[in-house]
């Protein structure tokens, strides 16, 4: 327990402090530590580039926190207990054993020792773990620029070829942005949907097989963000940019597949809110990975690549809606769990908050969708304002989108009252003498 209130304060204060970095001194490089290393000191100030990649590196190191604790909790043997199989364990939390299974009759089928959300939390925290060495490395490297710069050395002409220095931050980023994210997605609409209906999950092993194959689709797609860059080798283009690309839409339509057809088994379902956040965000992944496939695809890649239709119907629709509607199912089940049967103050704010967000997060990406498909590039300003009626109307969907945290904020709020909103940030000790948050079941 100490070491996850060190993950959630390094998280957070490295979360701070490089926003702040950015909001004080202007710091703002492309993609935030993106080629062209952020080197133009005219452009940006050194001491804050600093700042912003100390709260970077802070992040990194409670990430890598979570991830020891992750593994050391599966593989953990409790005092007083049997030695635990840790490496069995392990293995069962990977996905290997669901993918020997697959080979074997179901007699001689190996038992699953890991709940299967627990697996897709491991199987994603073994992309977290790359992910921080990664873009720790690249902070730091960037960092040696800074120091230099606030030191008074000039470093802008050390020899650093930028498409290897592409290929690598892609290939770290992405971890994140096309692995992780799907995988803790999938194990979180796996967890809404059994804990919802009650039921097993359906095709369970097959779901388990999936998350360890999306470990290999997740480490080599990346190059499909280098599709338009000229310098890019072909292969990697066409195998990594345009063919394991499009094997996302196999691994996330089969997580999509397995969540709906455990619902659909469980019939008849009351619309609780957790059901219809979890419902949306399904479709917020059903309209955006689409999208991101379009994308992926050198022809359409020259049209779309760096305008308002990227930005759009793709990242904001999938992190907007899919995701985050999916935070929401979530944080509506387990509330009365985590607070020992609390009420939501009003169900009537609960229902605006749903279509405020599901009518504005998509609405947002469809204006600027069609913005892109106009011609309109994201980072550009334009003064003759072909373009104003799609971004008013995209600014109108945000102000949904603002509401309806501002009410679900509210709820909440009002929900485990003040008292008890300043409580889960108050640590206390149970009989144990751990740590734990103030208001849970120790």
């Amino acid at each position: 327990m100490k070491l996850a209130h060190w993950n959630f304060f390094l998280i957070a204060g490295g979360t701070l402090i490089f926003w702040l970095a950015g909001f004080i001194s202007h710091y703002a490089p492309l993609y935030t530590l993106y080629w062209p290393l952020p080197a133009d000191f005219n452009q940006f100030n050194p001491v804050g580039g600093a700042f912003f990649i100390l709260g970077i590196a802070l992040v990194m190191v409670g990430s890598v926190f979570f991830v020891i604790n992750i593994f050391k909790t599966i593989a953990y043997t409790p005092e007083g207990w049997e030695k635990q199989p840790g490496a069995k364990l392990l293995g069962s939390a990977l996905g290997t054993v669901a993918f020997g299974n697959i080979f074997k009759k179901k007699s001689k089928q190996k038992e699953h020792l890991v709940s299967l959300p627990v697996a897709a939390i491991a199987r994603g925290s073994v992309d977290v773990a790359l992910n921080a060495g990664i873009i720790l490395f690249t902070g730091i490297l960037i960092l040696v620029y800074m120091v230099g710069a606030i030191l008074g050395f000039d470093l802008k002409d050390t020899a650093i070829d930028a498409l290897l220095y592409k290929n690598w931050f892609w290939w770290g980023l992405d971890l994140v942005a096309d692995g992780l994210v799907l995988i803790f997605v999938a194990g979180t609409w796996y967890l809404l949907a059994t804990m919802i209906t009650g039921k097993k999950l359906f095709m369970q092993n097959i779901a388990r097989a999936a998350l360890l194959l999306e470990l290999v689709v997740s480490w080599t797609v990346w190059s499909h963000h280098l599709l338009s860059d000229q310098a890019q080798p072909a292969f990697l283009k066409v195998v990594s940019g345009e063919m394991v690309t499009a094997f996302e839409l196999i691994t996330q339509g089969l997580a999509f597949f397995v969540t709906l057809a455990t619902l659909w088994a469980a019939r008849p379902l009351k619309m609780t809110n957790p059901l219809k956040f979890l419902l949306g965000g399904l479709l917020g992944f059903a309209l955006a990975v689409p999208a991101g496939i379009m994308q992926a695809d050198v022809g359409l890649n020259r049209i779309l690549h760096n305008t308002q239709w990227i930005i759009g119907p793709h990242v904001h629709v999938a992190i907007l809606v899919g995701l985050t509607m999916t935070l929401y199912a979530a944080i509506y089940l387990l509330l009365p769990i985590l607070t020992n049967g609390a009420k939501l103050y009003s169900q009537k704010m609960a229902n605006l908050h749903f279509w405020f967000h599901l009518l504005g997060g998509v609405g947002m990406g469809a204006f600027m969708g069609m913005a892109g498909l106009k011609g309109m590039l994201r980072r550009t300003l334009y003064f003759n304002g072909e373009y104003d009626l799609y971004m008013i109307l995209a600014l109108v969907c945000g102000a949904l989108l603002l509401i309806g945290f501002l009410l679900f904020f509210i709820n909440i709020v009002m929900t485990v009252g003040l008292e008890g909103l300043i409580g889960i940030f108050k640590p206390v000790k149970d009989k144990n003498k751990d740590l734990v948050p103030t208001g849970t079941d120790t």
